[in-house]
């Protein structure tokens, strides 16, 4: 079976709204860390639903792998997602 990309897109939510949603979505998902979150930006809203898929889930892979084990945590990706 093909792994297909998750993600979910944030659009006009406060900081507190995004602070209660994360954790009750991330509770109902059997793999809430298989999951790129984003916050919509001036330059995504910009983008096709097809470029803002691909830049957030390439940012959540490299993200997720430097938390891997051998991963290199603590460098920064671009701000387009999590």
């Amino acid at each position: 079976m093909e792994q297909r990309e998750r993600l979910v897109l944030l659009h006009g939510f406060t900081h507190q709204e995004i602070q209660r949603l994360l954790p009750a979505i991330k509770q109902v998902v059997e793999d809430p860390h298989s999951i790129a979150f984003a916050m919509t930006t001036p330059t995504n809203l910009e983008w096709t639903v097809a470029e803002l898929i691909r830049e957030v889930t390439e940012e959540h892979k490299m993200l997720t792998a430097r938390k891997e084990p051998g991963g290199r945590e603590g460098e920064r990706g671009s701000s387009a997602s999590e």
